[in-house]
């Protein structure tokens, strides 16, 4: 059992470079057993085990860089172990945030859906107010439509009335200025007849208005 375990040990030390299995069976008779103790050994303790001072510094270099590797490599087993525990807690918060989400969502919508019946009544309320409201202001204009008609109505009934009156009396007037006129034309020509000296059939008096020329001529058009 005890040549099997030195077999072993010996076998993973001459797995590194330059490092032969002769050279490994003295590292691990003189208890430099591991490629740990290896890197942190001396070249003068692997003189000491039966190596020579080249071989020695060769052995130690290549000890280090091979648990340097391990090192790194056990690291990145440790990290990846973690990833993975670190992992389902991970999805867990992810599954449990993207739930909480949606649960918003959902509350969100059915406050939404409860409103909108409340919204459409308020719209609806709104507009038959509204409807009313011009319903109502139809009416009343409607109402006053007729009172402004016959105010119209009276106001042209007045106007009219003022302007025959007026026609009736400038109609009235007419007739005594035409005579007026006449009778003034009349006394111009006997005083006329009467600087002349002439007497008689020689000068024509008109006896009445309408045998004057102008009047003639008014009364053709």
């Amino acid at each position: 059992m005890a040549a099997k375990g030195t077999d072993s040990k010996s076998g993973n030390l001459s797995a590194l470079p330059n490092v032969s299995a002769a050279s490994a069976k003295k590292l691990v008779a003189a208890k430099i057993d591991s490629v740990a103790k290896l890197a942190k050994s001396s070249t003068a303790s692997l003189q000491k085990a039966g190596l020579s001072e080249a071989i020695a510094g060769k052995a130690i270099a290549a000890a280090k860089a091979a648990n340097k590797v391990k090192s790194v490599a056990k690291k990145t087993t440790t990290k990846a172990k973690a990833a993975a525990k670190k992992a389902p807690a991970k999805a867990k918060k992810a599954a449990t945030a993207a739930k909480s989400s949606a649960k918003k969502t959902t509350t969100k919508a059915k406050a939404a859906a409860k409103k909108a019946p409340a919204k459409a009544k308020k719209a609806a309320t709104a507009a038959k107010s509204s409807t009313k409201k011009t319903t109502t202001k139809a009416k009343a204009a409607a109402k006053k439509a007729p009172a402004k008609a016959k105010k119209a109505a009276t106001a042209a009934k007045s106007s009219a009335k003022k302007t025959t009156t007026k026609a009736k009396k400038a109609a009235k007037a007419t007739p005594k200025k035409i005579s007026k006129v006449a009778k003034a034309s009349v006394s111009k020509v006997k005083d006329l007849a009467k600087e002349t000296g002439r007497k008689g059939g020689t000068i024509k008096v008109p006896k009445s208005v309408d045998q004057f020329e102008w009047m003639k001529r008014l009364k053709k058009r």
